[in-house]
């Protein structure tokens, strides 16, 4: 019988959002795993990947071209064996859009930006990562603090700026991240920016498979620590990941405050939610 996962427990912090997933309850095998040599190689190679991508970073950020992270994160996705799938029409360049998405690993990023040349909203703490930071900036990174409230109107500002620029923005509103097999509700501050330019709201649903079955290999929950999911990502055998652009949404003319804001966030999330299964995967009991 298929059954909805639990809503996520009480928040501590209403600012930074915890799901309800963790390693243990929401990740199982692989159902067919790559050889210790394959698992090797793909490790070297991503390794590779990175340390290359410092100066692609540093010319896409002097020239701007984001088309260079584009073809950057997909290298980055083949030498790890992830295959992508892109679904609908793609972002028109120099049009300032806002892509929002759900959001189940430290992937998700790359993923995205494979699929449409955008700049990444960051938590704060990735500034200060070294060699990532170099990567980050070099895709025009926006930073958001997520432990100072008051640093939240400057965080949308530069969004704004951003779209108002011609930019695509990709952000994940949920402020966490679930396994694969459900979501959080999309947090509102973010659509203020895409309210305040004017622009247009593209919903994104991302979903991990191995093969044909969904999987939740990639995920990246709980006390799970990333090189843990990367060693599990390089040993998994066909692993996909499918991205999916749905149909813009666009703010009503002259709208404007927490209603506004409010309603976009909801419209956005509903569109999102559709695609993503509410249900455990197929022989498991949690």
């Amino acid at each position: 019988m298929s059954t909805v996962l639990p809503p996520p427990a009480a928040q501590l912090d209403p600012w930074r959002p915890q799901g309800p997933c963790t390693p243990a309850a929401c990740i199982g095998d692989a159902a067919s795993a790559v050889g210790s040599v394959r698992r090797a190689g793909r490790l070297a190679a991503a390794l590779a990947v990175v340390l290359g991508g410092v100066p692609v970073a540093m010319i896409a950020r002097a020239f701007r071209q984001s088309r260079l992270t584009r073809l950057w994160a997909r290298l980055m996705l083949g030498a790890l064996g992830i295959r992508l799938e892109a679904h609908g029409a793609g972002v028109a360049a120099g049009v300032g859009t806002l892509v929002v998405a759900n959001h189940i690993s430290w992937l998700d990023p790359l993923v995205i930006a494979a699929t449409v040349p955008s700049r990444p909203l960051a938590k704060r703490e990735v500034a200060g990562w070294p060699v990532i930071s170099t990567l980050v900036a070099g895709a025009g990174a926006l930073f958001i603090d997520r432990d100072r409230l008051t640093a939240l109107p400057s965080a949308v500002a530069g969004v704004a700026g951003a779209l108002r620029a011609g930019d695509t923005v990709v952000a994940f509103p949920e402020g966490t991240t679930w396994c694969g097999r459900g979501m959080g509700g999309f947090r509102r501050a973010v659509f203020q920016a895409a309210i305040d330019a004017g622009a247009d709201v593209r919903p994104a649903t991302l979903r991990y498979r191995e093969g044909r079955e969904p999987s939740t290999r990639a995920c990246f929950v709980g006390d799970d620590s990333l090189l843990a999911s990367l060693l599990r990502v390089a040993a998994t055998r066909d692993l996909v990941v499918e991205v999916r652009l749905l149909a813009p949404v666009r703010p009503a003319p002259g709208a404007a405050g927490p209603r506004a804001r409010a309603e976009l966030a909801r419209i956005a999330e509903a569109r999102v939610r559709a695609g993503v299964p509410a249900r455990h995967l197929p022989g498991e009991g949690v």
